[in-house]
């Protein structure tokens, strides 16, 4: 019965957009900018929450360090959210677990702007924001897969990769709105101020934002790929996860090798520079947030751009250029930094859209699971690989930031990339270099 709904799509000719399409994309796509703001905008405050949230006698090192490993508990608590939301969506409906997991998010951003800092409570002030961190990688585990799952179940045929680009993108435009944040307060608030409450500012705006996505989502609809399975009682008979494990480990490890790639680029490239380049390379932080919100910009559009492409060429071909021209593009950055960073800002720009590459990823994904257990297969391993790599990245890129070299971060993130290079290589191989949804 599935392979008939399949079949019956491939023989549907192309269409463009239409207006209810580019209606659901732009509400799906700016919820996840808001929601997504409020995940990210804690690695932009690292600094500041690293003097406040621990003993004033901690090494700056180790405080930073230990702050990176606060934002690295919303890596690993991802796969608990994503696997029970996944789930009920796969079983009740993609359409519900979009709401609440935007839901989950507001409620503990807006806690962390309200939280007592150390000198108020001792050490209930760092537990409290891992708690509140936990709480935001719940919700962002079945945030992101759910998204990309229902963006591409809207999608005309032959155009998911542009839909799945347009959610990528406002996700990423989640990040710009914190670099500007961290930005402005950096540029109009004194360190004194930063510290004394001007911190705060960035996580009480994300809690609004956050339930006005919530506000937002009340005008999507159902995916007509999911009401056509539920119609046809085609839904899965047994647990969606168990059938993933059974029969899709192939699906598996593919999605966890090309979200490794999307790990590093997103975490080293976008969220971390701004407080590496301050560290390693004495970039002023004024300098350093303003080619953070430059690149941050030019990662929604090389989004958008690589989306594009990838209804072109295939998903195969677009990942596979995207992700040597990112080899070559992270070397430039840091070799110039490493020179005294002349041409910080325009190579910034240039890394910035090219790790556009990022929203080839989710087409990949949706296309290597069958629609009943595709938010399952899709959420285990999108939030497995991120738990592991995402976590040890925030943790690992601190650490050699300070003991193995100013280009060790550059070095990581290239290895990704020819991770990536490998399975496009083999997608083409096996002749499934498209990204077609699967059967």
């Amino acid at each position: 019965m599935t392979q008939a709904i399949s079949s019956a799509a491939a023989l549907a000719p192309e269409r463009r957009l239409g207006a209810r399409d580019i209606q659901t994309l732009l509400l799906a796509s700016l919820g996840g900018a808001l929601e997504f703001y409020d995940f990210v905008v804690f690695v932009f405050f690292a600094l500041p929450l690293s003097h406040l949230f621990f003993p004033q006698d901690t090494a700056p090192w180790l405080a930073q360090l230990q702050v990176y490993g606060i934002f690295a508990a919303g890596y690993l608590a991802r796969p608990l959210g994503g696997i029970v939301m996944a789930h009920f969506g796969d079983r009740q409906g993609r359409k519900r677990m979009f709401t609440l997991s935007v839901f989950l998010m507001a409620l503990p951003t807006l806690a962390i702007g309200l939280l007592p800092v150390y000198a108020s409570i001792g050490l209930l002030a760092p537990l409290l924001l891992l708690v509140m961190r936990v709480v935001q990688g719940v919700a962002i585990g079945g945030e992101v897969p759910g998204a990309w799952v229902f963006v591409a179940e809207h999608a005309p045929r032959g155009r998911v990769g542009f839909a799945c680009a347009c959610l990528t993108s406002g996700l990423t435009v989640g990040i710009l709105i914190g670099s500007l944040t961290a930005a402005w307060i950096n540029h109009h608030l004194a360190p004194a101020e930063v510290l004394a409450w001007g911190w705060r500012l960035p996580f009480l705006l994300g809690g609004v934002f956050g339930f006005i996505a919530v506000w937002l989502r009340r005008w999507l609809s159902e995916t007509p790929v999911f009401a056509q399975l539920r119609e046809r009682k085609a839904l899965s008979r047994e647990l969606p996860l168990r059938s993933v494990m059974a029969s899709h480990g192939g699906s598996v490890a593919l999605s966890m090798a090309v979200t490794w790639m999307l790990t590093a680029a997103i975490l080293v490239l976008i969220l971390m520079l701004p407080s590496l380049v301050q560290k390693s390379f004495g970039i002023a932080p004024d300098v350093a947030f303003l080619g953070n919100s430059i690149a941050a910009f030019c990662l929604g559009v090389g989004c958008i751009a690589f989306g594009w492409l990838v209804d072109r060429i295939g998903a195969a071909w677009a990942l596979l250029l995207g992700s040597v021209a990112l080899v070559m593009a992270t070397y430039g950055l840091f070799g110039d930094l490493a020179a005294g960073g002349a041409h910080f800002l325009p190579l910034y720009a240039l890394t910035g859209f090219l790790v556009g590459t990022v929203a080839v990823v989710p087409t990949i994904m949706v296309a290597a699971f069958p629609a009943p257990i595709r938010y399952s297969g899709i959420s285990f391993a999108y939030n497995v690989a991120y738990a592991v790599f995402g976590a040890s990245t925030a943790t690992l890129i601190g650490y050699l930031a300070e003991r193995a070299g100013r280009m060790a971060p550059a070095h990581y993130v290239c290895i990704t990339a020819v991770v990536s290079v490998l399975v496009a290589l083999w997608l083409l191989a096996k002749g499934r270099g498209r990204g077609e949804l699967a059967d």
